[in-house]
């Protein structure tokens, strides 16, 4: 059922300090545009890797759910790891019989394809997102 690591969410306080980071120390050359998630509370910004990518997540306002992340851990840091899978309802359904909490319905993603997350405690400790594979991504 696991695809590929698609991507790890970072959240940070500031999504351009963290940019310069990724670009001053790391050497990243591809930064997409920060855009705002309203429905999730959330602004993101994607940073390509060779074969995977970082998102890195700020909040948008206190009600944000990464808002809360960060009075936990003020710098930031990681807030989960996202696989894809063929089909969310499928996955959806599949970690639920095994036991898995499975937080809240599929909603669309910063990718534009169905999301779902799977609380830590069912995954030793680290928040997993699973993300329906986008149409027409061949990697």
């Amino acid at each position: 059922m696991i695809g590929r690591l698609n991507h790890v969410g970072i959240a940070t306080p500031s999504i351009e300090d963290a940019i310069a980071v990724y670009r001053d120390l790391l050497g990243a050359t591809v930064i997409r545009e920060p855009f705002d998630l309203p429905a999730q509370g959330v602004r993101v910004c994607f940073i390509d890797t060779p074969n995977s990518q970082i998102e890195l997540i700020e909040p948008l306002g206190e009600s944000s759910p990464v808002h809360a992340f960060l009075k936990k851990f003020p710098q930031g840091g990681q807030h989960h790891v996202c696989f894809e899978v063929p089909d969310i309802h499928a996955a959806a359904a599949d970690m639920a019989a095994k036991g898995a909490t499975v937080l809240g319905q599929p909603r669309i993603g910063a990718h534009g394809t169905p999301v779902i997350f799977v609380h830590p405690k069912s995954m030793g400790g680290v928040l997993v997102e699973l993300m329906e594979t986008p149409k027409g991504d061949h990697h």
